[in-house]
Protein backbone atom coordinates (compact mmCIF):
# COMPACT_ATOMS: atom_id res chain seq x y z
CA UNK A 1 0.00 0.00 0.00
CA UNK A 2 1.47 3.51 -1.08
CA UNK A 3 1.78 5.79 1.57
CA UNK A 4 0.81 8.42 -0.86
CA UNK A 5 -2.03 7.09 -1.12
CA UNK A 6 -2.83 6.28 2.41
CA UNK A 7 -2.23 10.25 3.32
CA UNK A 8 -4.19 10.94 0.82
CA UNK A 9 -7.13 9.37 2.28
CA UNK A 10 -6.13 10.67 5.65
CA UNK A 11 -6.52 14.30 3.96
CA UNK A 12 -9.84 13.19 2.59
CA UNK A 13 -10.87 12.22 5.66
CA UNK A 14 -10.10 15.78 7.50
CA UNK A 15 -11.66 17.08 4.43
CA UNK A 16 -14.91 15.70 3.82
CA UNK A 17 -15.81 15.17 8.17
CA UNK A 18 -18.87 12.33 6.72
CA UNK A 19 -20.45 14.89 5.18
CA UNK A 20 -20.90 12.61 2.00
CA UNK A 21 -23.49 9.84 1.68
CA UNK A 22 -22.86 7.86 -1.94
CA UNK A 23 -19.94 5.81 -3.02
CA UNK A 24 -17.16 6.72 -5.02
CA UNK A 25 -13.89 5.96 -6.27
CA UNK A 26 -10.46 7.63 -7.08
CA UNK A 27 -8.39 5.80 -9.60
CA UNK A 28 -4.93 7.35 -9.61
CA UNK A 29 -3.47 6.15 -12.57
CA UNK A 30 -0.34 4.17 -11.86
CA UNK A 31 -0.89 4.52 -8.00
CA UNK A 32 -3.97 3.13 -6.75
CA UNK A 33 -7.43 3.54 -5.72
CA UNK A 34 -9.06 5.30 -2.68
CA UNK A 35 -12.83 4.47 -1.80
CA UNK A 36 -15.03 7.23 -0.42
CA UNK A 37 -18.62 6.95 0.98
CA UNK A 38 -20.47 7.09 4.32
CA UNK A 39 -17.49 5.47 6.58
CA UNK A 40 -14.86 7.92 4.98
CA UNK A 41 -11.99 7.47 2.50
CA UNK A 42 -9.27 4.36 2.58
CA UNK A 43 -7.37 2.83 0.50
CA UNK A 44 -9.12 -0.15 -1.37
CA UNK A 45 -10.59 -1.03 -4.91
CA UNK A 46 -14.35 -2.13 -4.37
CA UNK A 47 -17.45 -1.12 -6.38
CA UNK A 48 -18.74 2.75 -6.52
CA UNK A 49 -21.77 4.50 -7.74
CA UNK A 50 -18.92 6.49 -9.61
CA UNK A 51 -15.32 6.08 -11.03
CA UNK A 52 -12.76 9.70 -11.14
CA UNK A 53 -9.79 8.58 -12.59
CA UNK A 54 -6.80 11.17 -12.50
CA UNK A 55 -3.32 11.31 -12.65
CA UNK A 56 -1.67 11.74 -9.54
CA UNK A 57 -0.51 15.74 -10.11
CA UNK A 58 -4.48 16.33 -10.80
CA UNK A 59 -5.78 14.17 -7.88
CA UNK A 60 -3.14 16.13 -5.47
CA UNK A 61 -4.51 19.52 -6.98
CA UNK A 62 -7.97 18.15 -6.30
CA UNK A 63 -7.81 17.27 -2.67
CA UNK A 64 -5.46 20.13 -1.82
CA UNK A 65 -8.41 22.21 -3.13
CA UNK A 66 -5.41 23.64 -5.72
CA UNK A 67 -8.17 22.32 -8.41
CA UNK A 68 -11.50 22.35 -8.53
CA UNK A 69 -12.66 19.13 -9.69
CA UNK A 70 -15.22 20.59 -11.91
CA UNK A 71 -12.79 22.13 -13.52
CA UNK A 72 -10.63 19.26 -13.59
CA UNK A 73 -13.30 17.65 -15.59
CA UNK A 74 -14.44 19.93 -18.21
CA UNK A 75 -10.23 20.24 -18.99
CA UNK A 76 -10.11 16.89 -19.65
CA UNK A 77 -7.56 16.26 -16.88
CA UNK A 78 -10.10 14.00 -14.26
CA UNK A 79 -12.79 11.45 -15.93
CA UNK A 80 -16.02 10.58 -14.46
CA UNK A 81 -17.37 7.31 -15.58
CA UNK A 82 -20.89 6.39 -13.53
CA UNK A 83 -23.65 8.45 -11.54
CA UNK A 84 -22.60 12.49 -12.72
CA UNK A 85 -24.85 13.34 -9.44
CA UNK A 86 -22.82 11.46 -6.89
CA UNK A 87 -19.64 12.96 -8.80
CA UNK A 88 -21.37 16.33 -8.08
CA UNK A 89 -22.40 15.45 -4.37
CA UNK A 90 -18.80 14.89 -3.91
CA UNK A 91 -17.36 17.85 -5.09
CA UNK A 92 -19.76 19.79 -3.17
CA UNK A 93 -18.65 17.68 0.15
CA UNK A 94 -14.61 18.20 -0.51
CA UNK A 95 -15.14 22.22 -1.03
Amino acid sequence: MSETLTQAAETLNAKMDGGFDGSAKFDITGMGTIMLDQSGARVADEEAEVTMTADAETFQSIIEGEMNPTTAFMSGKLTIDGDMGTAMKLASAMA
